[in-house]
């Protein structure tokens, strides 16, 4: 077979030239066998066509201008898309939501500051084991009462077991938010920032609705701060509440307490009464509260007297203290925005025994059985805390 001539010949078969021939004529020499590939067309589905378009014009109608409306052209002219919102372009950026979403206040800014957990001010309760045994008691207790949504928290000083039905679940705190602003309160007096003899002027601004008798008096009548503070504990009184949160920095002050405290759930976010329950709070998170005013780190001695004083001569004593003997005492704060009908505080036996009880109950509103079934709860708990060995 003769050697191909020039390059592009093309001889089936032919394999007789050298290296140096193959290589150079091998680009353009194709073995007989090699075929062309065919092209298979894709056949094209009407449907997802279909379904392309629509979604391209939705994008196109809806998506498009709503965008370019709402970021593109506030950035291309600086301009404010809502000019009747005042704020700086430092705070859009770094605290976009702060116009309704936020916990502390600071320097004219509302922001959202996150709870401390490693470094919080307040100690965590210590928990061994649960109490299964008093826990089984309490929830076919609360089978008993199919109209109510109890959370319940028991926690005894000297073992550290606990009890706990739905603890961490978020509630309305009713009156038992005076807890945590009789613990700021205090907080500021230790601090420097108010003094016990510190006397305010009731007005018109301060008077609330509700529990207390203060909303009654006449404007311009003044009270010190010791006076406002034992009528909020031992009447529950709204209105010396109103003062005392005022004199201490307002709602974005406790908020922000309430974080560097190590507090998740608490908050306040409304003044008293706050009947439609959005100062909110968990049992498990009250009796922490409650743990702390013994907490030596954290309040002083006389601060924890005053508290204990106010706290022992509370008026309500149909809850909680029903259940209990008379010759227990308990230090404690009563709840009721007709929803929901709490008690929160720290049982002391005749025997020696300690331990923090906390109760919230969702119910239909005033329904009586919120009452029974604290109660009721509030003895069995009892009974079980001084009659086993823990």
């Amino acid at each position: 077979m003769a050697k191909p001539q020039y390059k592009g010949d093309y001889i089936r078969g032919y394999t007789g030239y050298t290296t140096q021939t193959r290589v150079k004529y091998s680009s353009n020499i194709r073995p007989a066998y090699v075929r062309k590939k065919k092209t298979v067309k894709r056949k094209s589905n009407p449907l997802a066509i279909l379904v392309n378009i629509i979604l391209a014009v939705l994008l196109v109608v809806y998506v498009t201008p709503v965008y370019y409306n709402q970021v593109t052209r506030p950035f291309l002219t600086r301009a404010n898309k809502y000019p009747e919102i005042k704020t700086s372009n430092i705070a859009q950026i770094a605290f976009p939501t702060a116009n309704y979403l936020y916990n502390s206040h600071f320097m004219g800014l509302n922001y959202l500051q996150g709870t401390r957990t490693n470094n919080a001010q307040m100690q965590k309760l210590y928990e061994t084991y649960s109490m299964n045994a008093l826990e089984s008691r309490l929830r076919n207790l609360a089978a008993s009462y199919p109209s109510l949504k109890p959370s319940v928290y028991v926690w005894d000083y000297e073992s550290g077991k606990h009890a706990d039905i739905a603890s961490g679940e978020v509630f309305s705190t009713a009156s038992i938010i005076k807890i945590p602003v009789l613990i700021q309160l205090f907080r500021s007096i230790e601090a420097g920032a108010i003094k016990l003899d510190d006397k305010i002027a009731m007005t018109d601004y301060y008077k609330s609705e509700g529990s207390g008798s203060l909303q009654f008096k006449g404007d311009r009548s003044v009270y010190t701060v010791d006076e406002l503070a034992r009528v909020m504990i031992t009447e529950s009184d709204n209105s010396a509440t109103n003062m005392l949160l005022d004199a201490t920095g307002g709602m974005n002050a406790l908020n922000q307490s309430l974080r560097k405290w190590g507090m998740k759930e608490t908050r306040i976010n409304d003044w008293l009464p706050d009947l439609a329950g959005t100062n909110v709070t968990t049992a498990k998170e009250m009796a922490t509260l409650l743990y702390n005013i013994d907490n030596a780190n954290f309040l002083s001695l006389n601060s924890r007297e005053k508290m204990i004083d106010y706290m022992s001569h509370v008026h309500n004593n149909r809850l909680i203290q029903a259940g209990l003997p008379k010759d227990a005492i308990f230090i404690h704060k009563t709840g009721d925005i007709g929803k929901m009908l709490g008690d929160a505080g720290i049982v002391y036996t005749p025997n020696g025994k300690k331990y923090i009880v906390v109760m919230l109950v969702n119910r239909p509103y005033n329904s009586p059985q919120g009452k029974d079934f604290i109660v009721a709860a509030s003895s069995l708990i009892y009974n079980y805390m001084v009659n086993t060995n823990l």
